[in-house]
């Protein structure tokens, strides 16, 4: 095998082995084989020019299941590359006459073992010149996270068809003669898909939940049995909400389920008590002291342990080997939660493992709500500058970086974040500055766009010619796809001098990071007292 596409790869190298996040040898040749045949699909999607939906939907959901720590199940991969394979095969007799010769069109498997032999050929590594390797990867890693957005805003809904006609367009790129030149381009327009994607599941999830509120979000536990949603999918987490009323189980988020606590709609429901435990890497010890189910909804499961392996479900593009999976809704229906709740009710109590509360809820009509306020404290010198520390958390001890970094900025600095980094920091006692709180968080991964858009809106109310003029700086933590999506969405708004870490991308080869580098004058976290002192400087 050889996967390099999270932060955590070995010597900031690649897993050759098996993965530091848990993937065996098999699940990774696998992935990379459904990756290779969905090439297939997008040549053949590309020369139609316009394909039924449904192709587009099947690609992102194949590419989601492939981010890190979503699908370890390899019968689950398998099942994904023959449905494939078959949707391909329906592409080539609607193009008719349109003859591709590359081999991603054309391969075929007689039986699973076929997989294995064909996965070993189509690898990473299968490019052999370092920079065109990178940049094909860097574009594929960040049509993943552009994807799983893509695919949350569809379970609700929402779908744009350019969205998926430029996964088809970028997939079949890396197919492709073409120059550094095209392929750069082909990037930064990823970056401004990436924008529109992660719109699209704002508005889907505001249209269907309402804003998000400022929430005093309670992180101790109740009396009665309950269930602990992990994950990112909102439309599970309505489902077994309004699956477990009146039914005496309590529901509890953990990790980037934590903003579902912010949405008005959520509220309603008296048994959801609030938030257990921390990031996605803490889960082994938190799902085994929860001593309830847990259903893990979307990625970042990690290796399941014996304590709780009997209690843990996934479902949507999530899964385990031996876990069991909960099928997907059937169109106008629902997912059925009824094994999880049964063993719910046979269960004892979670162990309260902390008491108190984290204050959240700060997207981004929340934070222009209140507008006028932050505008007075920044004219009268009381907010100086913005920080913005979103992203990814992760088991790495440089990570502690980030909780140095928030603990060592000035006290007119306020913090925003998004996504599960903000559990470096969000229960530090750091105040605020006149009832503003100073790290706002606007909820998961997902709602990074609130982050940029928050900026866009003061560019506009200062009346600002360039976005970097903004006293806003950027110390982002990356660990994975979705996060590599975000960054390219950053560049295409333009934004310059975004700080990144705690390590440069091993998919990044030297000379491309020298690219991006001068381009967009990406920076890579140092040490805490020379990044605070530079953000303090504006530099």
């Amino acid at each position: 095998m050889f996967c390099y596409q999270c932060q955590e790869t070995v010597r900031n190298s690649g897993c050759t082995v098996r993965g530091v996040c848990g993937k065996q040898e098999k699940t990774a040749d696998l992935q990379d084989l459904l990756i290779y045949s969905l090439k297939g699909i997008s040549l053949y999607a590309e020369k139609i020019g316009s394909v039924d939906k449904s192709y587009g939907l099947f690609a992102c959901q194949a590419l989601f299941s492939t981010i890190t720590n979503a699908n370890f199940d390899d019968d689950r991969i398998i099942s994904l590359i023959k449905e494939a394979i078959k949707k391909r095969d329906e592409l080539k007799v609607l193009a008719k006459n349109v003859s591709i010769s590359h081999d991603a069109a054309q391969w075929s498997a007689k039986s699973d073992s076929d997989f294995y032999t064909k996965a070993k050929q189509v690898g990473v590594l299968a490019e052999q010149n370092e920079d065109v390797r990178s940049l094909k990867e860097l574009l594929i890693l960040g049509v993943k996270g552009l994807a799983a957005y893509t695919d949350h805003a569809a379970v609700l809904g929402f779908e744009d068809e350019e969205i998926y006609k430029f996964v088809f367009k970028a997939l079949a790129s890396t197919t492709k003669d073409i120059t550094t030149d095209e392929r750069l381009g082909l990037i930064v327009e990823c970056g401004g898909v990436a924008v529109k994607a992660m719109a699209l599941l704002d508005k889907a999830n505001t249209a269907t939940y309402g804003n998000p509120e400022i929430t005093k979000v309670n992180i101790g536990v109740g009396k009665n049995p309950g269930i602990l949603i992990s994950g990112h999918d909102l439309k599970d987490m309505e489902e077994l909400l309004e699956q477990t009323k009146d039914s005496g189980v309590d529901i509890y988020t953990h990790s980037e389920m934590l903003p579902a606590n912010y949405y008005p709609k959520f509220k309603k429901y008296k048994h959801f008590i609030g938030n257990y435990g921390s990031s996605w890497w803490h889960q082994d010890k938190d799902f085994d002291s929860f001593n309830g189910p847990i259903l893990m909804t979307t990625n970042c499961i990690v290796p399941v342990k014996d304590s709780y392996k009997n209690r843990i479900f996934t479902t949507g593009m999530a899964g385990y080997p031996g876990v069991k999976h909960i099928s997907d809704r059937k169109p106008n229906g629902k997912k059925d939660f009824s094994e999880i709740i049964n063993l719910a009710k046979k269960c004892p109590a979670p162990k309260e493992i902390e008491t108190g509360y984290i204050v959240g809820g700060f997207a981004h009509a929340q934070v222009l709500a209140l507008k006028d306020k932050v505008i007075d404290a920044i004219k009268a010198g009381k907010i100086k500058k913005f920080v913005v520390m979103a992203g990814c958390d992760g088991r790495q001890a440089p990570r502690g970086y980030f909780t140095e970094v928030a603990k060592a900025l000035p006290k007119d600095t306020i913090i925003l974040t998004a996504g599960c980094a903000k559990y470096r920091y969000n229960k530090l006692p750091l105040g605020d500055i006149d009832g503003i709180p100073r790290v706002l968080d606007a909820g998961q991964c997902n709602d990074s766009y609130s982050l940029a858009y928050i900026a866009l809106q003061l560019k506009e109310v200062f009346g600002l010619d360039d976005i970097n003029k903004l006293p806003i700086a950027f110390d982002v933590a990356w660990y994975e796809q979705k996060a590599v999506c975000v960054l390219l969405a950053l560049l295409y708004l333009g934004f310059k001098g975004v700080r990144i870490g705690p390590t440069l991308p091993a998919f990044v080869s030297p000379n491309v990071a020298k690219a991006l580098i001068d381009k967009f004058d990406i920076k890579i976290t140092s040490t805490v007292e020379e990044d605070v002192k530079e953000i303090v400087a504006n530099k």
